[in-house]
């Protein structure tokens, strides 16, 4: 073996030891898929392995500041690893992986002693009207009000309201998979006034609906058909409301940066993109029919007339920080009947209150 053959061996050695101290490796994980409690985070996968990446934070930089790796596959900026990242380049790129990564991305533990899998059981569980999303992290948090009900539809909750002090589980329960009786990262969802409840089925990349009463089995409205870009796909959508006034479902995709609108009608087998180019994570709908849309690369909340492109700013928007004036990562939100967006502000461990018209938020809850 030739001295250059021992050295070029011994770098890529050296960079996978690195890679393994300093992150979490993902194996058996698809592209993007999530690989942590963060949500935040997901596997970029190794050139040249097979299911095999890093667990890694994706908005740590622009696609723009990315560059390609070299012939070997191999970074010499410090702190820097070589990974597939199709959403910015078709080649390779050298993506920062920082010595605290693994403590912004901590591997997913086993919640059950009882189960092989690493991937936490998850059940979606309402115990009141009020509409609820679980999401899966190592402890489980509540994060207050997903989605809006149509404005018509919100129940006058005295402050005294005492709650049941169990609840119902009425989707899922069945572990993680991709039956009909079973959900994998679900995350937001919708109650209609029939007590209908669609889900967004995250890591089955589809969106379920349960019929009031049949807590057996759901149905696939959307999606079910793999991740993907197609107008028949979803890749792990985040958030889904019901349009009861167009009898339609409006969805974040959020992979494939988009929001779409499926028909509910029989034999309607592709959606409609109504906003490209966004993060979505969050949807909401007042009664005046305004769509209410979180950007998390963008730190930002937009309100869109149907059929609106730009839309205009009613939330952050003066970049990625906790000041008054800004959001960090914001995720899912609430409309009341006077257009104020209640937001929770995810990274900055915050709930948002922005009346219309605003600069400035107000905390309503966290933040500390």
């Amino acid at each position: 073996m030739s001295t250059k053959t021992i050295s070029c061996f011994l770098l890529i050695l050296c960079s996978v030891l690195l890679v393994q101290v300093k992150s979490q490796i993902c194996h058996g994980v698809a592209q993007y898929a999530k690989c942590s409690p963060n949500t935040d985070c997901g596997c970029l996968h190794i050139p040249g392995a097979i299911n095999i990446g890093i667990c890694s934070y994706e908005f740590l930089v622009e696609c723009s500041e990315l560059v390609k790796c070299d012939y070997n596959n191999l970074c010499y900026e410090p702190d820097h690893r070589c990974v597939h990242h199709p959403r910015c380049q078709s080649s390779p790129v050298c993506y920062p992986v920082p010595t605290y990564n693994r403590q912004l991305c901590p591997p997913i533990t086993m919640t059950n002693i009882t189960t092989t899998t690493i991937v936490p059981t998850t059940t979606t569980t309402i115990v009141s009207t009020t509409t609820t999303t679980i999401v899966p992290t190592t402890t489980t948090t509540t994060v207050p009000t997903t989605t809006t009900t149509r404005a018509q539809s919100l129940v006058n909750i005295p402050a005294n309201a005492k709650w049941a002090q169990n609840g119902v589980t009425i989707a899922g329960g069945h572990g993680n998979g991709d039956a009909t009786n079973q959900l994998y990262y679900p995350l937001g969802l919708f109650v209609d006034d029939d007590q209908t409840v669609v889900i967004a089925d995250h890591g089955n990349h589809r969106i379920m609906q349960w019929k009031n009463g049949d807590t057996t089995n759901g149905q696939v409205v959307v999606g079910g058909k793999g991740q993907g870009t197609g107008l028949h796909q979803l890749y792990q959508p985040t958030d889904v409301l019901i349009d009861e006034e167009t009898d339609s479902l409006t969805i974040c995709d959020y992979v494939n940066r988009r929001v779409v609108r499926w028909s509910r009608r029989s034999g309607i087998t592709q959606g409609e993109i109504l906003i490209g180019n966004i993060y979505c994570h969050g949807v909401a709908m007042d009664e005046q029919r305004y769509l209410y849309v979180s950007d998390e690369a963008k730190h930002e909340v937009r309100r869109y007339q149907l059929g609106e492109k730009n839309g205009t700013l009613v939330a952050g928007g003066n970049g990625q920080g906790n000041g008054l004036n800004q959001l960090n990562r914001p995720r899912y939100l609430f409309v009341d009947r006077q257009q104020t967006v209640y937001v929770s502000d995810n990274s900055n461990h915050r709930v948002m209150k922005w009346v219309e018209g605003a600069k400035e938020g107000i905390v309503v809850a966290g933040g500390q």
